[in-house]
């Protein structure tokens, strides 16, 4: 079974993700990159497998750089002054949940090659063993650093804004920027909490009660939200109202983008009408930002919250992307008339449930059962393209699900059921 999913590697602590993989991962890490910094999200798990991921790194004769509890844009910027940056975090599952992300030195995932290196090297136990330990060291300014970037790339703003940090990283920073900014923020979960006792640490419309209430509440301009390493970022309009991500992907892209966008293969198909070359790549920020440095695109996102601006860096920086929206509704006006000028046709995302040994064969079903639909396309999963519409099956890079994504010009919610009724009879 493959260790690296669409997001690193990532699983239940102690089952799939063990102190002794950990170990491991930094072993290889370490055999090929000589200077690594490491971060971690809020987790109760971080520091155990940090601590493996660091032994691992030494007995390779590699140098290590700890930089606490953090963002993984943070850590990925920081690691500008490294060979490497490994962020222990699982982003947005669930607490039980942990992983490990590795960022180059300019502010990039590992690539899928890169990726596949280590597995094999992982896989066959080869590593090399130093004779010469080097040591440990700390660094504290990293999240005063990333600050003061993103305060250097945005304007002034004098709006409220309700930010929910869900008990994550984000606590540390998005609240101090907002307000260097000139805003008024009102915090919700603002304490770090590797149990997310608050909300799930995915920043959904379902999970967003809190914050979709208190923004009315308080009169504020906007709400923002994170998941659990502010990799990921999600809003609220004035009227309480969740902004899907495939509108603020328009939004973003319409202020960003003058040339190009690079979105993955589930986005909505009115990002076709920005008026730019659009490129679609597979489903994960690693194959966006891989994407974005291929065409020079001037933005590339993910719907579901990942927000890359490459004047800044190649990683999702939901705290960047925080200050840039603030910055979009002090110019521009209220977000709820912003949104609504927007393309949109319907799209319905969910997931059903899947066994990892099962799905390959199974997505193997549902690619014959969905065949007689319309054009079959396998860049990522199985997408059906229709006369008035798509449909995306494909399983999780993160978790053992098969998620199902359908866009139409008339009939959705039909559209969904019966390719929701074909993944579940052929799983």
């Amino acid at each position: 079974m493959k260790l690296f999913g669409s997001s690193g590697i990532r699983g239940i602590v102690n089952r799939e993700l063990t102190p002794e993989l950990a170990m491991n991962v930094g072993r290889a890490v370490g055999t090929l990159h000589i200077t690594a910094i490491i971060g971690r999200d809020t987790r109760v798990s971080g520091e155990m497998i940090e601590h493996a991921l660091t032994s691992g790194l030494l007995s390779a004769g590699a140098s290590v750089t700890h930089a606490g509890v953090l963002p993984t844009p943070t850590l990925a910027y920081s690691a500008k002054e490294y060979d490497c940056g490994i962020m222990v975090t699982a982003s947005h599952n669930p607490a039980q949940y942990n992983g490990i992300k590795l960022w180059n030195s300019d502010g990039s995932a590992f690539t899928p090659a890169q990726q596949d290196e280590l597995e094999i090297m992982i896989g066959q136990g080869y590593s090399k063993r130093s004779d010469i330990m080097k040591t440990t060291s700390s660094d504290g300014n990293c999240i005063r650093r990333h600050a003061d970037m993103i305060l250097g790339n945005v304007g002034k703003a004098e709006l409220t804004v309700v930010v929910d940090c869900g008990c994550g990283a984000a606590s540390l920073i998005t609240p101090y920027v907002l307000e260097k900014m000139g805003c008024r923020v009102i915090t919700l979960n603002s304490q770090p909490d590797g149990h997310f006792p608050a909300r799930d640490p995915e920043p959904t419309e379902e999970s967003l009660t809190q914050l979709r209430s208190a923004v009315p509440a308080f009169g504020a301009d906007i709400g923002i939200a994170h998941d659990g390493d502010a990799d990921r970022m999600m809003a609220v309009d004035e009227n309480g109202t969740f902004i899907s991500g495939d509108r603020l992907l328009l939004l973003f892209g319409r202020r960003e983008c003058r040339n190009s966008i690079v979105v993955p293969f589930d986005t909505s198909m009115a990002v076709d009408e920005l008026g730019v070359s659009v490129t679609r790549t597979r489903v994960g920020d690693v194959y966006v930002a891989e994407g974005i440095r291929k065409t020079g695109a001037e933005f590339g996102g993910e719907p579901s919250g990942a927000w890359i601006f490459p004047k800044v860096s190649y990683c999702p920086d939901g705290i960047y992307a925080a200050a840039r929206i603030v910055e979009i509704v002090q110019d521009e006006g209220r977000l709820s008339t912003l949104v609504s000028s927007l393309p949109s046709y319907p799209i319905l995302r969910g997931a059903v449930a899947c066994d990892k040994k099962t799905i390959l064969p199974a997505m193997q079903r549902i690619k014959e059962a969905l065949a007689g639909l319309g054009t079959i396309s396998e860049l990522d999963g199985v997408r059906v393209e229709m006369e008035n519409g798509w449909a995306l099956v494909r399983p999780s890079g993160t978790e053992p699900k098969i998620r199902v994504t359908v866009e139409s010009r008339d009939g959705v919610e039909k559209l969904y059921e019966t390719i929701d009724a074909v993944v579940r009879r052929n799983i």
